[in-house]
């Protein structure tokens, strides 16, 4: 039996990401430096290939709430459209919630807690985000190609667009 050619994901890459400042609500460091964390590593590292694109990247993406759908618009590096997706954020709406609720019991443990107590927390908080990655990666099939790691980069950034203060 033959193996399939090696796919090369090279040019399947976002090389920019900008956030709707229109969907952004005021938020605190906490949440600004998640933000500032999750675009440069994302950029520093991805797998990110829209179907049909056929490797023509490297992409950039344009991330919004409109509506209750969650808008990921994708372009070529010159700016060039590529693909505009809008997913349904009911899968998101519980998830987001939970980690917010999570995120807030690890931001107050790190200043009062015992260590023990923190990375507890921080189990949790991290299988919400592994959860939320997993939504994400679905809802994307058929649309955009993406590793978990890249999936999980992404849904801080839709985390980030979520919370309002």
């Amino acid at each position: 039996m033959t193996q399939p050619p090696e796919q090369d994901d090279s040019q399947n890459r976002i090389v920019g990401v900008t956030l709707d400042e229109d969907s952004i609500g005021r938020s605190g460091p906490d949440i600004e430096h998640e933000r500032a964390i999750a675009i440069y590593d994302l950029i520093e590292q991805n797998l990110f290939a829209p179907e049909g694109a056929d490797g023509k990247g490297p992409f950039t993406l344009h991330i919004g709430i409109t509506g209750s759908r969650l808008m990921f618009d994708i372009r070529r590096e010159d700016g060039t459209p590529v693909v505009a997706h809008l997913l349904s954020l009911t899968p998101f709406r519980r998830i987001v919630k939970d980690y917010f609720m999570i995120c807030d019991s690890y931001y107050q443990a790190i200043r009062t807690a015992t260590p023990d107590k923190i990375e507890a927390i921080d189990m949790g908080r991290r299988g919400i985000h592994d959860e939320g990655s997993r939504t994400l990666q679905e809802r994307l099939k058929g649309k955009v190609r993406v590793d978990f790691e890249t999936s999980r980069r992404l849904f801080t950034l839709i985390t980030v667009l979520h919370w309002k203060g």
